[in-house]
Order: C-alpha cells, then structure tokens, then sequence
C-alpha cells in the first residue's frame, strides 16, 4: 500500500521543517523537537533532541541518587 500520508504533518511548514539547528549548526536538516534552552523556546533537530534527553535522564538519575546519600549523613 501506497504511504500517501508520510509527512503531512511538516508539509505546512516553512521549507517542509528544514532549516538550521541552533543547538548543533547544522543546516538543512529538519528542526521539528520544540525544546527550552536558556529559557528560550526553540526547535531542534532529531540528535540534538535526543541528546538533551539523554542529558536529562542522567542529570535525574545523579539527583535521584544523591537524595539518599544527602539523608543518611544527616
């Protein structure tokens, strides 16, 4: 069957979603993950969106982890 549906999401959007990742500068690639960076909203690109994911998930890991840490020595 025919994927007549395949990004309609994006085709109303300036240059199809393509354009300049301001986090990484690479161009023409497609900035479609809204995320805040220094307390701006700005659309990033695939890796980059993934990347603060990461970032995120690893930060709340360490604070999970320092948690009980920091309770135990009081």
């Amino acid at each position: 069957m025919s994927k007549s549906h395949r990004g309609t999401g994006i085709r109303g959007e300036a240059h199809h979603g393509r354009g300049k990742c301001p986090r990484c500068g690479k161009e023409n690639v497609k900035v479609l993950y809204e995320k805040e960076i220094d307390g701006n909203t700005v659309k990033v690109c695939k890796i980059c969106n993934a990347t603060l994911k990461n970032i995120a998930r690893k930060e709340a890991r360490a604070a999970k982890a320092a948690a009980p840490a920091a309770e135990s020595s009081e």
